[in-house]
C-alpha cells in the first residue's frame, strides 16, 4: 500500500476517532520524486470512505496564523498538506461524546516530508506558517459555504494549544475575523460524535 495511515492519539494514549495522520510512500531518484496524494481504493481500504467535493489552496507568510475555523450545518471533512514549506497543523475535536472532545491535536506538515492530516467532520481547524512562505492544499467533503462559518479562538485558555512551541514569543498575524472568534465553552451544544451540528 503506497500510503500509512497513523491514528492520532493523546499525550496519555486517548485515539481521535477518525483523525489521521497519513504518510506517502515516496519513490525517488536523482531525476526527482513522485507519489500519490489520494487513491480512494487505499484510503477505503482504511476505512476512510470520504467522497471529495472541492479543492482548495491558500499561500501565506511566515508568522500567519489561520483558524480555528469550522462549518456548522455543512461540515467539512478536510485532507490537507504542505506542497511548499511547513505549517503546524491544529485539529480540536467539538464532538459532544467523543472521547477527545475540547481536545486538541497538533502536527507539523512538511513539504519535504510529504506527510498529510485527515480531519474528520465535527473539528475546529486551524494552522500557523512555520517557513518563510507556505503553500497549503486540502481537499474538502462538503462546498464552502460562508454563511455557515463557526470559528473558536486561536489562543483559548481551555484548549490551551502550545502554540510557542512552534511560534515562540512571536505575536501571529491574524485576519480581523479570526482576531474576533469566541472562547470554547463546554456546555455549548456543537456536533454530536457523527459531525452533525446540534442546535
Amino acid at each position: 500500500m503506497p500510503f500509512t495511515f497513523n491514528k492520532c492519539k493523546t499525550s496519555d494514549g486517548i485515539e481521535f476517532p477518525g483523525l489521521y495522520e497519513i504518510q506517502p510512500k515516496i519513490f525517488g531518484d536523482a531525476r526527482g520524486y513522485f507519489l500519490e496524494s489520494y487513491s480512494e481504493k487505499d484510503f477505503f481500504a482504511a476505512g476512510l470512505n470520504m467522497k471529495f467535493v472541492q479543492d482548495n489552496q491558500s499561500s501565506s507568510t511566515k508568522g500567519v496564523l489561520r483558524g480555528l475555523h469550522f462549518q456548522k450545518l455543512h461540515p467539512q471533512g478536510k485532507l490537507v498538506r504542505s506542497l511548499f514549506g511547513q505549517v503546524y497543523d491544529v485539529a480540536v475535536d467539538l464532538r459532544k461524546g467523543s472521547p477527545t472532545f475540547g481536545k486538541y491535536y497538533g502536527v507539523v506538515l512538511d513539504c519535504e516530508k510529504s506527510n498529510m492530516f485527515y480531519i474528520p467532520e465535527g473539528f475546529a481547524h486551524g494552522f500557523y506558517v512555520m517557513s518563510d512562505l507556505a503553500v497549503f492544499a486540502y481537499k474538502c467533503t462538503d462546498f464552502y459555504h460562508p454563511e455557515d462559518e463557526g470559528g473558536l479562538m486561536w489562543n483559548d485558555d481551555t484548549i490551551n494549544i502550545d502554540w510557542k512551541k512552534i511560534a515562540g514569543e512571536i505575536t501571529p498575524q491574524l485576519s480581523e475575523k479570526d482576531g474576533k472568534h469566541p472562547a470554547f465553552n463546554f456546555e455549548n451544544n456543537y456536533f454530536d460524535i457523527n459531525g452533525v451540528w446540534q442546535k
